[in-house]
């Protein structure tokens, strides 16, 4: 399904993902972050772009870092159709703002924001959003039901169990999550002025009152946030 407005990608990039945190970096050398280690012969940053190019519809793909960044242009070398700003902020959420100031989406341009650590995203996942949010007025996000039994967490120095969480209706979000460029940034300011504390981009847009639509998305995309997870997810990209 065409859209008929551009589709811009946002790539926050800015932040150092220290539950997946490596090797440390030599004395002197800034800390390589998660986004940017090798997985299936490329950073994972590369990866998971080249799984947003991998639609065509997709015009643009703005990848948001911190001004500090010395990573963020070898990473992406050779890519065309995407652009790097250094406009990273301390919130994924203030980073993902500076990104849509600067990044010349129009208030009627649809803007897919995705996770640096989902390089797993499955192309027919994107195009399946893309062909249910163009047609939607609110737009919407990936997402998977939950499968598992939920524990909430008591209090108290050793981790016990509370209550178990009825699992029906849940959702686990993903990545991409896919709104008009306007109304994502309303959502966005709205939760800065309210110290909202936003985890998603469809979380801000929740808290107007709208209801992002759920589109159902893959294990594969998951994201890439524990030490161990580096293994999995280079098993799933090195399959042929």
């Amino acid at each position: 399904m065409k859209t008929s407005r551009r589709i811009i990608a946002i790539v926050p990039a800015a932040g150092v993902g220290a539950r997946a945190a490596g090797p440390g970096a030599p004395d002197g050398q800034p800390l390589r972050p998660k986004q940017y280690r090798h997985i299936a012969g490329q950073p994972m940053l590369r990866h998971a772009v080249q799984a947003l190019l991998a639609d065509a519809r997709v015009e643009q793909v703005v990848v948001a870092v911190s001004a500090e960044d010395p990573w963020a242009q070898a990473a992406l070398a050779g890519l065309e159709r995407v652009s790097c700003l250094a406009c990273g902020g301390a919130t994924r959420a203030e980073t993902v703002a500076n990104a849509l100031a600067r990044c010349g989406a129009e208030a009627d341009d649809w803007v897919l924001v995705h996770d640096a650590a989902r390089p797993g995203l499955p192309a027919p996942v994107l195009a399946a959003l893309i062909d249910a949010c163009a047609g939607d007025d609110t737009g919407g996000l990936v997402a998977m039901p939950v499968a598992d039994t939920i524990k909430a967490q008591a209090g108290g120095p050793a981790p016990r169990v509370a209550r178990t969480v009825p699992r029906d209706g849940l959702w686990q979000a993903q990545t991409p999550q896919m709104f008009r460029a306007a109304l994502l940034r309303k959502a966005l300011a709205h939760a800065q002025v309210r110290g909202l504390d936003i985890t998603d981009e469809a979380g801000a847009v929740e808290a107007l009152g709208l209801s992002p639509r759920l589109v159902p998305g893959s294990l594969a995309n998951f994201k890439v946030t524990w030490p161990q997870d580096f293994a999995l997810i280079e098993q799933l990209l090195n399959r042929p």
